[in-house]
C-alpha cells in the first residue's frame, strides 16, 4: 500500500514546493482560471480583428483606428482601474470588469457590422489594462516582496496560454465558418468563458477590506507617486510602445495578405511566439529577483526593437517564425518591468500608482497607433522602419538614465 501512495504523495509534495516557489494561493489560483478564460475567449477573436473589419466593409484606416482607441482606452481605463481596486478591494473589482467585458462581447455577438465592433471595444478590448492595477495590487499583497517579480510572472505566464492556444482555435474557426461567423463564434465563446471565470473568482478568490486614501481620488494626486527613477522608466517605455504599436495591427495582414499566410498559419505563428515567451519568463523571474531588474528590462527593449526589422526581412513561414520567436522574446524581462514598477511605486498606492503610470504612458502612445495606418499606407517598410527607430530611442534612454529599484 505504501508502494502504491508513494507516487502520488511525491506529487503533492512536487505541487506544494513549486506552488511556494512561485508563490501561489487561493487567490493567485483564481486570478490565473480568470485570465485564462478571459484571455482565451478574447484571443480567439481580437487578433483577428483587422480582418474581421475589412470583412465587414471597414478601411485599413478603421484598424488603425481601432488599434489606437485600443491603446488610449488602455490609458484611459488604467487610473479608474486602479482608483476602483483601491475603493473596491480586487476582487469586486475583477468581477465587475469582466461583466463590462462581457457586455461588449454581446454586442459585438447581435449586431454584425464594423460600427459595432469598435462600440463593443469600449467594453471588452482593454479588459487587460482595466484589470491589470487590481491583479498587481493582489500579487503585491498575496505574495512575498521577496517573490515579488515571480508572483509578476505567474500572471504574465499564464496571459500567454490563451495568447497562444486562441489564435489557433480562431484561425481554425475562420478556416471552417469563415471570417466573420468564425470571429463571432468565437465571441459567443468569450461570453460563456467569462460567466464560468467569474463564478470561479466568487467561490475561491479571498477578499480584501477596502481602504481609503485621502489623496486617491486625485488624478494630479496620483501622478505625484511617478518618483523620477520611474519617470525615466516611463520615458523609455513610452518610446519602446511606439516601437511595438505603430507595426501591431497590422502584423496580421502583413502576414495574411502581403505574404499569403492563411489565417491557421497565423495562429500557429503566434503560438510559437507565446511559447518562446513562456519558456523564458519562471528562469528570468528567479534570476531578477536575485540580482538587478535594469540589465533584463534593457534587453526587452533590445528585442522590442529588433522585431519589426526582422519581420519586414521576413517572406516565408520559416523567417516569418524566426520573426515571432524574437517577438515572444520581447517577453523576457516583461515581468520584471512590471516587478519594477511596483517596487518604485509608494507601498500604500500600488494600485493607483500602477494606473497613473499606464494611463500617461498610453495615451501618448495612442498617438502612435493612430499614425500606424498612415505609415502602412505609405508603404510596411516605412511602418516598421519607423518603429524599429523609436525601439533605438527607448533602449538608449534606459540605457542611460534607467535605475533600479536598489539603485534608489
Amino acid at each position: 500500500m505504501d508502494s502504491r501512495t508513494r507516487p502520488a504523495d511525491l506529487l503533492r509534495e512536487l505541487m506544494r514546493r513549486g506552488g511556494a516557489f512561485l508563490g501561489l494561493n487561493a487567490s493567485m489560483i483564481a486570478m490565473i482560471v480568470l485570465v485564462v478564460f478571459l484571455g482565451l475567449g478574447e484571443k480567439m477573436a481580437e487578433r483577428f480583428l483587422p480582418l474581421y473589419l475589412l470583412a465587414l466593409g471597414g478601411s485599413t484606416i478603421a484598424v488603425g483606428s481601432l488599434n489606437a482607441m485600443d491603446n488610449l482606452l488602455s490609458a484611459l481605463y488604467s487610473f479608474p482601474g486602479g482608483w476602483l481596486s483601491d475603493r473596491l478591494g480586487y476582487k469586486r473589482a475583477l468581477i465587475l470588469f469582466t461583466l463590462v467585458a462581457m457586455l461588449g462581447y454581446l454586442l459585438v455577438i447581435l449586431v454584425s457590422a464594423w460600427w459595432a465592433v469598435f462600440v463593443g471595444a469600449l467594453f471588452f478590448i482593454s479588459w487587460t489594462a482595466i484589470t491589470l492595477p487590481a491583479v498587481m495590487s493582489m500579487v503585491s499583497k498575496a505574495v512575498p516582496k521577496a517573490k515579488r517579480t515571480k508572483g509578476v510572472t505567474v500572471h504574465s505566464f499564464v496571459r500567454r496560454i490563451p495568447m497562444a492556444l486562441g489564435p489557433v482555435i480562431g484561425g481554425a474557426l475562420i478556416g471552417v465558418l469563415g471570417r466573420v461567423a468564425g470571429i463571432r463564434a468565437a465571441f459567443i465563446a468569450a461570453f460563456a468563458l467569462g460567466a464560468a471565470a467569474i463564478l470561479f473568482v466568487l467561490r475561491f478568490m479571498k477578499d480584501e477590506p477596502t481602504r481609503r486614501r485621502a489623496q486617491s481620488g486625485s488624478l494630479f494626486a496620483s501622478l505625484r507617486f511617478i518618483s523620477p527613477p520611474l519617470r525615466n522608466l516611463l520615458v523609455s517605455d513610452i518610446l519602446i510602445r511606439f516601437a511595438e504599436q505603430i507595426p501591431y495591427a497590422f502584423v496580421v495582414l502583413w502576414v495574411v495578405d502581403v505574404n499569403g499566410q492563411s489565417a491557421l498559419r497565423f495562429g500557429i505563428l503566434t503560438t510559437i511566439e507565446m511559447v518562446t515567451a513562456m519558456l523564458v519568463y519562471v528562469p528570468v523571474a528567479y534570476l531578477a529577483d536575485r540580482s538587478t531588474k535594469k540589465p533584463f528590462v534593457l534587453i526587452t527593449f533590445g528585442f522590442f526593437t529588433l522585431f519589426p526589422l526582422v519581420l519586414l526581412g521576413s517572406r516565408t513561414f520559416g523567417m516569418l517564425a524566426l520573426a515571432f520567436v524574437i517577438r515572444g522574446l520581447k517577453e523576457f524581462g516583461e515581468p520584471t518591468r512590471k516587478a519594477l514598477i511596483m517596487d518604485l511605486a509608494p507601498e500604500d498606492a500600488k494600485a493607483l500608482t500602477f494606473g497613473a503610470y499606464y494611463l500617461v504612458r498610453d495615451v501618448i502612445v495612442s498617438i502612435a497607433a493612430l499614425s500606424s495606418a498612415f505609415l502602412w499606407n505609405v508603404s510596411p517598410a516605412a511602418n516598421f522602419l519607423v518603429a524599429a527607430g523609436c525601439g533605438v530611442l527607448g533602449t538608449a534612454w534606459f540605457a542611460l538614465f534607467g535605475k533600479d529599484a536598489r539603485q534608489t
